[in-house]
């Protein structure tokens, strides 16, 4: 009994300094993107005209497609990521980049989560990480689905989770899809018209994001009552 409680204390021992410094770069990544100069730097905007500069490039949808990678773990902001494709590739492109982006992201937290020990996960996930992998588990693609509507914990660690637990990964990339495709769809409507906008004001149809958006906003609105009696 004595060895047992010593090898449950040793295991369930949290590994502090790992923890102290990976929970210090997340908190300064986060304050950065909101309390910094780069705040003021990093907006909407001047990524939006950035992103029309470089548009003629033909190096740009790769180096968009990985950068949603980095972003992921960086914790930056992917709607912004969508919303500079779409301005410098385009509608069509630039969605189809931003979801490559996206799901190539989803890939990358997934396999860090496999290579993960599954006690180190439990720690970044805290409380939660049992029942979160009871509900993946049983529920495969609705459960991403759902986890995607409230998202708590971020993007980047609900792949780490559903890495650690083994998640059949088809079922963590199809739900990852379905759930994250509405709002790439709503973004990809605001950013043509942004691209339209640089080009010739006269050309920007506000009827198309503003549908958009309300249509987004009944998504997110069903979507979360009905993930919250999922999760």
């Amino acid at each position: 009994m004595q060895k047992r409680a010593v090898k449950k204390n040793a295991r369930h021992r949290p590994a502090w300094t790992q923890l102290a410094l990976i929970a210090l770069v997340l908190c300064a990544l986060g304050a950065a993107w909101r309390f910094t100069p780069l705040a003021d730097v990093l907006t909407a905007h001047n990524l939006a005209s950035w992103a029309r500069s470089i548009g003629g490039n033909r190096w740009t949808p790769v180096i968009l497609v990985l950068a949603f990678t980095p972003g992921a773990f960086l914790m930056f902001p992917r709607p912004v990521l969508t919303l500079v494709t779409i301005v410098a590739l385009g509608a069509r492109l630039g969605l189809a980049c931003s979801m490559g982006g996206i799901l190539l992201a989803a890939l990358a937290t997934y396999f860090t989560g496999r290579f993960l020990k599954r006690d180190t996960v439990r720690r970044l996930a805290g409380d939660r990480f049992d029942e979160a992998t009871r509900v993946l588990r049983g529920h495969g693609v609705v459960a991403m689905f759902a986890a995607n509507m409230l998202p708590v914990p971020p993007f980047g660690l609900q792949g780490i989770i559903a890495g650690a637990i083994r998640l059949k990964l088809w079922e963590y990339m199809v739900g990852t899809a379905l759930s994250l495709l509405p709002g790439a769809l709503m973004i990809t409507a605001f950013g043509q018209q942004i691209r339209a906008g640089f080009e010739d004001p006269s050309k920007i149809n506000y009827w198309l994001p503003a549908v958009a958006a309300v249509g987004f906003g009944i998504f997110i609105f069903f979507g979360r009552r009905w993930a919250g009696k999922r999760a």
